[in-house]
């Protein structure tokens, strides 16, 4: 029986930083990259994601998992890190089988605010790629309270927590507007990059095809559900 949504919805915006005192319903968003590559990975039809906050715990794990792969570090556009299989790039999965594979994810900002919500009953991780999958979600576990944790300050991932909570208020946003007021200062940020010699031509290209993939608004039907198992946080895709 399909849970009925509360009418009066608390929603709440939180950071990196304050999320940690965020209870019920909490999706953390990371647009630019970590779970628009974690989707990625969904899509490449990987079986889970354990999130954890620095490299040196991905190291450990897969030590405890032998197989597993891990995602998430490496330089802007360009390789993975020493002992990384993925740098966080959803555009360099799109290529990929990940069937049945396990993954270790590890990035600056996004599994950083998924360890730091330790007080949420439901954790959602999201990016623009599966916003309405997201809210699909929210509106059949009927929560009282959602709270939306930006973990990067950029915009987008404000842009994102709006657009999901205005999907969840029954509104139709205009989403053309907001994804080219992202879209055009990146692409101007990371072509003046290359010409000034910052990144070569192929970090750009790189960057602007991970872009690309991060602006992809609904792209996927799956939504991000991570629980605590064993003391791991573990990320599935929810359809």
């Amino acid at each position: 029986m399909e849970s009925t949504f509360p009418a009066m919805l608390n929603i709440h915006y939180a950071t990196i930083e304050t999320c940690s005192a965020a209870t019920d319903t909490v999706v953390v968003i990371d647009v630019w990259r970590s779970f628009t590559t974690a989707a990625f990975a969904f899509d490449a039809d990987a079986s889970d994601i354990m999130a954890v906050a620095s490299a040196e715990e991905a190291l450990a794990l897969r030590e405890r998992f032998s197989g597993a792969l891990l995602m998430g570090m490496g330089e802007l556009g360009g390789p993975p890190a020493e002992g990384f299989d993925f740098a966080n790039s959803p555009a360099a999965l799109m290529a990929c089988d990940l069937h049945d594979q396990r993954l270790i994810q590890c990035t600056p900002n996004g599994t950083r605010g998924i360890v730091r919500s330790a007080r949420a009953e439901t954790l959602l991780a999201s990016s623009f790629v599966c916003a309405r999958a997201t809210a699909g979600h929210i509106r059949h576990q009927a929560p009282a309270e959602v709270t939306f944790v930006s973990t990067e300050y950029t915009g987008e991932d404000q842009a994102c927590a709006e657009y999901i909570a205005a999907l969840l208020c029954n509104k139709t946003p205009e989403t053309a507007t907001m994804l080219g007021q992202i879209r055009e200062p990146a692409l101007e940020a990371f072509r003046n990059s290359v010409s000034r010699g910052t990144w070569t031509q192929a970090q750009g290209a790189a960057l602007e095809a991970d872009l690309e993939c991060c602006l992809s608004l609904d792209r996927f039907d799956s939504a991000m559900l991570v629980q605590r198992q064993d003391g791991l946080l573990v990320m599935k895709a929810m359809y």
